[in-house]
């Protein structure tokens, strides 16, 4: 949030992982425009299609008639996975591809930034988009001046997968609005001095978690996501509520070292943290989550199929 940020520089560490979204564009036969997603929308205009990132990015490029846009998605929205921010960055990447423009992971992520932040004026940071552009396992810095650092964090493969074997995503069945979330942080910083403490602690956190994983050292990745959480619950009474609680509590009670709730809060999926022979109790011991299997992607955004 640029609320922070403009006071304390801030940090993250993230990783695009192998869910994805598809979107695909191409020319329609007649002046129209045709948007699918969850519902099909058609429009003259992009002034009139309801679908706020669709709009404002087609706005954005300049076409304004004679378009198909659809998508399908792996993970639902609303599940703290950056899937709005993903969706944007891969429609201005297929949107520009199909004007046969080249565009770069920065260009990607900023413009993705000015449609979600200015545009649609959406309570969140920049985070996702970043993410999302450039893919894989980085540390991102957000500065002061409004400049954005992402770095990528080098360590062995052997310890990537050390790492994947011992992470866990645990759908809790429901999606929520991150928008209500954040606007509700959004609120508690203004009145609540100690949010800015606990943010700009999770962002030293994040400091010592991209120090410890360049040292190819994932001892204190566990110990440093609980951390993270109890801070993260602080921000918002909306973050969490007793069912999260305390299924992260039975979490604990049967092996995991820590662990978070993604995205804004509130719902979506539970990562947790630990050792892989622990896995199979957590799992037993939750039975109304859903274990969701992944694996780091190194890539972000990108075109698979163009046909000029």
């Amino acid at each position: 949030m640029s609320k922070f940020y403009k006071k304390f520089p801030g940090a993250v560490v993230s990783s695009t992982i192998n869910k994805y979204i598809y979107i695909t564009v191409n020319k329609k036969f007649d002046n129209l425009i045709r948007a699918s997603y969850s519902k099909t929308e058609f429009a003259k205009h992009p002034d009139k299609i309801k679908h706020e990132l669709i709009r404002e990015s087609l706005k954005h490029v300049g076409i304004y008639s004679g378009l198909e846009i659809t998508s399908i998605s792996d993970i639902p929205s609303g599940t703290g996975l950056g899937s709005s921010s993903s969706y944007t960055v891969g429609l201005l990447n297929a949107l520009n591809a199909y004007r046969g423009i080249y565009s770069s992971q920065k260009d990607l992520a900023s413009d993705a930034c000015d449609i979600e932040i200015k545009r649609c004026h959406k309570p969140i940071g920049k985070q996702d988009q970043y993410a999302t552009a450039f893919g894989g396992l980085n540390f991102i810095e957000f500065n002061q001046n409004g400049d954005i650092n992402v770095s990528p964090i080098i360590i062995k493969p052997k310890k990537v997968a050390e790492l994947e074997e011992n992470l866990l995503l645990m759908y809790m069945g429901n999606t929520r609005s991150a928008d209500k979330v954040l606007n509700d942080q959004l609120k508690q910083l203004s009145k609540n001095p100690d949010c800015f403490i606990h943010l700009k602690t999770m962002a030293d956190l994040a400091r010592s978690l991209n120090k410890s994983l360049s040292h190819n050292d994932i001892d204190q990745f566990g110990e440093i996501l609980d951390q993270n959480w109890q801070l993260k619950r602080k921000l918002s009474e909306q973050i969490s509520n007793p069912h999260i609680d305390n299924w992260y509590k039975i979490a604990k009670k049967n092996g995991a070292i820590g662990g978070k709730v993604l995205g804004a809060g509130g719902g979506g999926f539970l990562l947790i943290y630990a050792p892989s022979s622990k896995h199979a109790k957590i799992i037993k011991a939750l039975p109304k989550l859903i274990p969701t299997p992944f694996s780091f992607e190194g890539f972000g955004s990108r075109i698979v199929y163009y046909q000029h």
